[in-house]
Order: C-alpha cells, then sequence, then structure tokens
C-alpha cells in the first residue's frame, strides 16, 4: 500500500495510506464535511453526537462520545484513519489510539479560514478533489459577506454556552472568529480564560447589545428567556435583541462556515438599525 506524510494542526507527521479506505471521525463536523467532499463511503464509524448528514450516519457503527470513545470498537475497525480534534477530544484518548500505531490526524482550527482550510486539507488527505471545490466555494461566499460588513460598527454581543453555571467564551476559540468576521464584538474577548465562568452581573456591566443564546451544547430555549432578569436594563433586553440562534451554525466548522457568518452578520446588522458606517 503506498504511504505519504502529512501534518497535522499539531504539527506531527502522520504516515497515511495515499487513499484512506477506513476512516473513524470523532469530530461530529468534520463527519459532516468528509461526506461533503465524497469521502462518506470510507467512514466506517462516528460518535453518537455525529448527527449529519442524518441518512448517512443512521447506520454507521457509533463509538461513543467525543470525550469518550470505544477505543476497543475503534481499535476492532482497524481504521486506516482516524480524525480528532485538540479540543472536542481529550488527550488520553488520543494517546491511547496513536499508541495502538493507528494513524490519528488532529485538527484544531481557531479561526474562520482554519476551518475552510480543513475542507481543502481532507480533501487532500482522502483523495477528493471536491474538498478543494468546496473549500473555494466557502471562501468566495465568506468575502461576500465581509464586505457587506466592511468597516460597520461592531455590535457587542454576549454569547453563553452554558447554565448553571453561565459560561462563554474568549477571543482564542473559533466561535469568538466567526462572530468576529460577521461584525460582532465579544463582550467576553478579553479574559483569561478561554471558555470562563461569569455572572450575568458581570455580563450586564459590558451592556451587550445583543444575547445569542445558542442550541448546543447547552440546549438554551425559551425557557431560558426569564434567566436573562439581571441583563435587563442593557441595550439588549431593552430592544429585545436576545436571539435563539443554530448552535451547529456558530461552531460546526466545514460546509457550513459561510452560511453561519451570513446569518450572524443579518443579526449584527439589525441591531445596527439605520447607522452609517
Amino acid at each position: 500500500m503506498t504511504e505519504r506524510t502529512v501534518v497535522d494542526d499539531l504539527g506531527r507527521e502522520v504516515r497515511l495510506p495515499e487513499h484512506p479506505r477506513r476512516i473513524v471521525c470523532l469530530v461530529p463536523s468534520l463527519t459532516e464535511t468528509l461526506f461533503a467532499i465524497g469521502a462518506g463511503d470510507a467512514v466506517v464509524g462516528v460518535t453518537r453526537y455525529c448527527e449529519e448528514p442524518v441518512a448517512a450516519v443512521a447506520t454507521l457503527p457509533k463509538l461513543g462520545g467525543t470525550k469518550n470513545p470505544d477505543l476497543d470498537g475503534i481499535r476492532a475497525l482497524a481504521p486506516d484513519l482516524v480524525i480528532m480534534n485538540a479540543e472536542e477530544n481529550r488527550r488520553e484518548d488520543f494517546e491511547a489510539l496513536a499508541a495502538a500505531d493507528l494513524a490519528v490526524f488532529v485538527t484544531e482550527p481557531k479561526t474562520v479560514m482554519d476551518g475552510i482550510r480543513i475542507i481543502d486539507t481532507l480533501g487532500t488527505i482522502t483523495g477528493q478533489g471536491a474538498g478543494a471545490t468546496l473549500a473555494s466555494a466557502q471562501r468566495a461566499r465568506l468575502d461576500l459577506t465581509v464586505q457587506a460588513v466592511g468597516s460597520a460598527r461592531r455590535i457587542r454581543y454576549f454569547c453563553p454556552i452554558w447554565r448553571k453555571p453561565w459560561m462563554a467564551f474568549n477571543a482564542d476559540t473559533y466561535a469568538h472568529d466567526l462572530l468576529r468576521t460577521a461584525g460582532g464584538e465579544n463582550v467576553c474577548a478579553a479574559d483569561a480564560t478561554r471558555y470562563p465562568v461569569v455572572t450575568l452581573e458581570q455580563i450586564a456591566a459590558t451592556q451587550p447589545e445583543v444575547v445569542l443564546l445558542p442550541d448546543e451544547p447547552y440546549a438554551f430555549s425559551e425557557k431560558d428567556r426569564a434567566a436573562l432578569a439581571p441583563l435587563a436594563e442593557t441595550p439588549a433586553l431593552q430592544s429585545g435583541r436576545v436571539h435563539f440562534v443554530d448552535g451547529k451554525a456558530l461552531s460546526w466548522y466545514g460546509p457550513r462556515i459561510a452560511d453561519g457568518v451570513a446569518r450572524f452578520a443579518e443579526i449584527f446588522s439589525h441591531a445596527r438599525g439605520g447607522e452609517t458606517s
């Protein structure tokens, strides 16, 4: 079998078959991406959180979760490529799979452009030219949104990812860069912790203009609106700008990137109202 060496996002050299035929993917958004670029036939196992594309993944073996994968099950499938993520998956699971002499390719996108690059990379390592095509299309559509946002005033937003306790994200995250690209200003950007625990009283002091409540990883819904009472005097609640949003649009890199940025850019544009740049 012809092999080659590729470099993953951790800077590791990984020996892979020229065309992997047995892929286990432990990253939900990248499972979707593999199918989007035509590599789905090679996917032999995924996590229980790999929900897209629905029909395609329904019959695939579910190998635990992203934080507690079924390592024995993965080894039994004898994959020639395992795709992981430095944040979504645990180091100890990576080390166990690498120690089993499996080819493990680790991703770590922190920006929108990183996310688009990964589409291209997956196309390269799976031998699918559609990866470059999809990445190029995403870049082109993203450019249109970036041009539309232009130099418009950035809109201060609060976007929690958890409740009890309230948690958000700082500038060193993919979600931050996606919303920055869309024209937002993260009120938690400067926190030293990537996913800080915050109080709504702290957030109220930052006077957010928009509150975004995603449906994953915590499934925010209308029942959580009352809990925002400490933000009652902020511009966001005074103007009724509390938005329940698609968590996949916020955090799933791959074919959703351009649509996600455009969707949030529209929310921020509406928040500016009649302002001129």
